[in-house]
């Protein structure tokens, strides 16, 4: 919390040391025992740490400190040129000095061999529970997706929040992070999760979202783990035109519904479900419906990379999805007016972006329709690799010319043209962006969106070289440890922002599971 008021201190009934504040305690011990230690005061005055006290290779710390406290010890051993040793340290974390000494007694007794030994069994049991068919894959691509599944699982908060990142870099730039819950990240990490086969995990997810929904019945930008709105920077108040705006990002509740049926179709769980449809299906549905406008759009809210405001291809795309989802779910109930009414409002999106958002002198979908007042339309002529969800969540077929006219641009003009390769969000990306003379860095999840499509319209085998690639393509920008960052740099290969990324992980999940079942289908 803050560092006054702390205390550091040798216990010699656990033979450790022990820090504490309040009903908060850390205890720290090695195996073998350390041979040295010290407490001193950190950042205080002229005294900047006990670490200045290992310098010389001894220590000479007191045995308590108060105030603002940190700790050293020194483990001795003699070191072969070339040779190596291996010693164990823990830090045991409790409300209480008893608790923490248990633990500590725990570790002991069953010894830091055997803990390894457990977890590492346990994970390897979890990573390989389904006896997935690679059929063919690589070794590389079947790596990356167990390790994808172990990292995505490290970002699950035990009551169902999915957060997005927990690379503490950023706050050096932003003097923020990535440790929350945005519910599009959280409804796609979901949908991975549940094609891999961990619905136990996504259920929890969807039970957190259904606590968490706006009475309103919508989500905003981001949430907190234990639910409690996070920080954001979408206003409620236009100040010059001093009118009330929904601070929202309308794909973030979209995405939940389409997720929620995604789920319900694979597992067939009609009690869960149940427990939700009132609450969290009918409130979020009957949002999407009325918030739109004469055109069967839906009003204008921030895109999904949260820059923009206006009506964005990416939401019209989610919001198909979400409210066919809800259809669905209102037939699965039997209020057949009431998922009649959904799906009439899904057409009418469908129609409204056919009229609106196709450019016939561009020859594609448009990214957006911009507005600053939310009265007053432009076109957003920029190539955007989010328009893949006009297809993904089911407004468009694969095939259709539209869809097939404007994936091509995406992939003419935001592939990276040198050895590095990916694909960009969009064109002129100044987000992070390395160099002037390439439109934006590659991102993984725009890449992996690109093999998506070339999945959806293969027709044989052969046709799926191209999504195979892009599977390759992912794991050679990999990070030795197989963490996948936010981005690509485009000049080295080298990861930019955070890593690992949640999304980017997730999307290679599903990607991966996208074509085994096209590859079985054309099988």
């Amino acid at each position: 919390e803050s560092k006054i008021g702390d205390t550091g201190f040798y216990d010699p009934e656990s033979e450790s040391l022990i820090h504490y504040k309040r009903d908060r305690y850390f205890l720290i011990n090695t195996e073998p025992h350390f041979d040295e230690f010290a407490t001193g005061r950190k950042a205080f005055r002229d005294q900047e740490g006990t670490w200045r006290d290992a310098e010389d290779g001894t220590l000479h710390g007191g045995a308590i400190t108060e105030g603002s406290v940190d700790s050293t010890i020194c483990v001795k051993f003699t070191l072969a040129p070339q040779g190596s040793t291996e010693f164990f340290y823990w830090i045991c974390a409790g409300k209480s000095y008893d608790e923490v000494v248990a633990l500590n007694n725990q570790v002991k007794t069953e010894t830091p061999v055997e803990f390894l030994r457990y977890t590492e069994n346990y994970w390897r049991v979890w990573v390989n529970k389904n006896e997935t068919d690679f059929d063919g894959l690589s070794p590389e691509i079947i790596d990356l997706f167990k390790r994808s599944l172990l990292i995505i699982r490290t970002q699950l908060d035990n009551d169902g929040a999915i957060l997005a990142a927990n690379d503490s870099d950023v706050t050096a730039r932003a003097t923020d992070h990535y440790s929350y819950l945005w519910t599009r990240d959280g409804a796609l990490v979901a949908n991975a999760l549940d094609l891999a086969g961990y619905s136990h995990l996504t259920r929890k997810f969807f039970k957190f979202c259904g606590e968490i929904v706006h009475p309103e019945g919508y989500f905003l930008q981001k949430y907190n783990p234990d639910g409690t709105p996070a920080s954001g920077w979408h206003a409620s108040w236009d100040k010059w035109a001093k009118r009330k705006l929904t601070p929202i990002q309308e794909d973030e509740t979209a995405l939940v519904i389409w997720a929620l049926w995604e789920h319900y179709n694979l597992y067939r769980d009609i009690e869960f479900i149940r427990r939700l449809y009132r609450p969290l299906i009918l409130r979020c549905a009957d949002f999407m419906l009325h918030f739109r406008d004469e055109r069967g759009l839906p009003k204008a809210s921030w895109n999904l990379w949260e820059d923009r405001r206006g009506i964005h291809s990416f939401t019209c795309g989610t919001l198909v999805g979400g409210l066919r989802a809800a259809a669905k779910f209102a037939y699965l109930f039997g209020e057949r007016m009431r998922g009649a009414t959904y799906e009439k409002a899904a057409n009418e999106v469908v129609e409204g972006i056919r009229e609106h958002l196709y450019s016939q002198e561009l020859g594609r979908f448009l990214r957006a329709l911009e507005s600053n007042d939310d009265v007053n339309f432009q076109a957003d002529t920029a190539v955007g690799a989010s328009t893949f969800a006009l297809f993904y969540f089911g407004a468009f077929s694969a095939d259709d010319e539209l869809i097939k006219k404007t994936m091509k641009a995406v992939e003419q003009k935001l592939w990276i043209p040198n050895e590095i390769g990916g694909v960009a969000r969009f064109e002129d990306d100044s987000y992070m962006r390395v160099s002037h003379e390439i439109t934006g860095n590659p991102w993984f999840i725009c890449t992996l969106w690109l093999a998506d499509y070339r999945i959806a319209v293969a027709k044989k085998k052969e046709d799926l070289k191209g999504a195979l690639e892009i599977l390759e393509w992912t794991c050679k920008r990999a990070l030795a440890s197989g963490v996948l960052a936010e981005q690509v740099n485009p000049l080295t290969g080298e990861g930019v922002s955070v890593a690992p990324l949640t999304w980017s992980h997730s999307t290679f999940v599903a990607t991966v599971m996208n074509y085994l079942k096209r590859l079985r289908e054309l099988e």
